[in-house]
């Protein structure tokens, strides 16, 4: 009997895993003759219907052959390893050998540590940065344009789609970015990505070859360097000022033959400082002179509150030396994974056909609802209200820093992004550990930067990074003062933040009573 009556699987499917699984163990050998679908059917208590549709599913799918006025048989041609596969529970589980052979690029992908990731399990207080407010997100509306979106789609829809994007979202997202962050580009020259990480797997295919020189910012993000290391680049670091990245830092035998300048001009990471305009235009005339390329990463940039975002490098681009990259992952949802390129024109040929040999369509249904959900104006509304709360965290979390650590705190990034960045003076950076292993027992998540350096020595004091977004008013005011209550005395007692109950602003970077950019 291949039917259980006390499962709860539809009694089609008990059948074809019964003679399925008889089949893979050996019980049903190949060219055994299987009973008359009468004959089962009678045996095994079901409708003939029944055991036709099951031995209509094993014909098609070659375990099982028929013969014409002589039956039905097992397929006397079942590969034997298959056989070997699942015939035997009690196999030995192979030992690895020696080491796999791999490319140059594999063991430098293997040596890479995603530290710029860090994983650990939920803290009630947990100010991890790079996070949205997921509750925010206005997921009824999105289930709607997705359900209406299916019920749209044709045929054609599921086919292939264009490598470079759904041309419909391209255009979106062109017009979009034309209002809120005055970047100049036709809807050809957008390209519908992953997310970040692939712009720069496919601007280092294109633009790179192994030895090259990429300028990256110091402090700088991780996923970017370990992308250019990955591709066997050599990786020239910029110091990062008050102003951004700073050519002057650099030496100019380093700088020398640079191909490509990696930048977050509209809210540096990690430090969250902004490129102002005469920074930006100095950049811009060294790559046009260089011939460098410049590839912009405006990861977090409608997130500004103390004035509009800051206009892209990119529009003021009058070489055609900018690569433009943009995600949605902070502005709506991580698992979306669409982000967007804008390339100049003669570029745009190159990169399609590298990202065709990538991945032949980047999240085809999606495309469409996030077009649909731009074009209803349901994304710059859903944008305005993210400001607007985000806005209030910040305030309570600048607040609560005060109120807890006093003015000897300085605090960088406090204007833009969703996050801010302390920097602890009187502390080396060795003590990071310690504070965020003492926060943790207290429930509470706060990150070390030190990720994001490529010279230890560069770094003069302990710094630490808070995230807000994904945490209301209320769980902010609360995990601060477990944050103080953990860390206060080892600060104090290195003579350097006196816990306080005042609301005097905490000292910036500059030494000013005002949050730095």
């Amino acid at each position: 009997m291949w039917i259980r009556r006390s499962r709860v699987a539809p009694l089609g499917q008990q059948l074809y895993d019964g003679i399925r699984h008889a089949i893979l163990r050996g019980r049903l050998l190949p060219g055994a003759r299987l009973p008359s679908s009468r004959e089962l059917a009678t045996r095994e208590g079901v409708a003939r219907n029944t055991v036709l549709r099951v031995f209509e599913q094993l014909l098609e799918e070659g375990y099982l052959v028929g013969r014409h006025g002589a039956g039905t048989f097992v397929a006397p041609e079942l590969p034997d390893d298959l056989l070997a596969l699942v015939g035997s529970s009690t196999r030995s589980v192979p030992t690895p050998g020696r080491p796999p052979r791999m490319s140059r690029r594999g063991r430098q992908l293997a040596a890479l540590t995603p530290s710029w990731a860090p994983e650990r399990p939920p803290l009630p207080y947990d100010f991890r940065y790079g996070r949205p407010s997921l509750p925010d997100f206005p997921l009824r509306t999105w289930r709607r344009l997705l359900a209406e979106c299916t019920r749209d789609t044709s045929g054609s829809d599921l086919d292939y789609g264009e490598a470079a994007g759904h041309p419909g979202l391209r255009e979106a997202i062109a017009g979009y970015l034309a209002r809120s962050r005055a970047v100049r580009c036709r809807p050809e020259q957008v390209v519908v990505v992953h997310g970040s990480q692939q712009a720069l797997a496919l601007t280092t295919d294109v633009l790179l070859d192994p030895g090259d020189r990429v300028l990256v910012e110091e402090p700088g993000y991780a996923g970017a360097t370990a992308a250019f290391r990955a591709a066997g680049v050599q990786i020239v670091v910029g110091r990062v000022g008050t102003e951004g990245l700073d050519l002057g830092t650099v030496d100019r035998r380093r700088l020398r033959g640079v191909r490509l300048v990696y930048v977050t001009p509209s809210h540096q990471f990690p430090t969250g400082v902004i490129m102002p305009l005469a920074q930006r235009l100095s950049l811009l005339r060294w790559a046009e002179r260089t011939g460098a390329w410049i590839f912009e990463d405006d990861y977090d940039s409608e997130f500004r509150f103390r004035a509009p975002p800051v206009e892209s490098l990119q529009g003021l681009d009058q070489h055609g030396t900018v690569v433009y990259a943009g995600t949605f992952s902070k502005v709506l949802f991580p698992a979306l994974r669409i982000g967007y390129l804008v390339l100049p024109e003669p570029l745009v040929h190159t990169f399609t056909k590298s990202k065709a040999l990538h991945d032949t369509g980047t999240a085809g249904l999606e495309q469409r609802v996030l077009e649909r959900f731009i074009r209803a104006g349901h994304f710059e509304r859903h944008l305005r209200r993210s400001r607007a709360r985000n806005a209030v965290r910040r305030a309570v979390l600048l607040d609560q820093l005060s109120h807890h650590f006093g003015e000897n705190i300085e605090i960088s990034g406090g204007n833009a992004g969703l996050h801010v960045m302390l920097r602890l003076p009187g502390l080396a950076p060795a003590v990071e550990p310690i504070l965020i292993e003492r926060a943790a027992a207290a429930g509470v998540g706060i990150y070390s930067p030190a990720a994001f350096y490529q010279e230890p020595t560069h770094r003069d004091a302990a710094a630490l990074m808070l995230g807000y977004a994904s945490l209301s008013p209320e769980r902010i005011q609360r995990g601060v003062a477990r944050l103080a209550q953990a860390i206060g005395g080892l600060l104090a007692a290195n003579g350097t933040v006196t816990p306080r109950r005042s609301s005097r602003p905490a000292r910036t970077s500059s030494g000013r009573s005002s949050i730095t950019k």
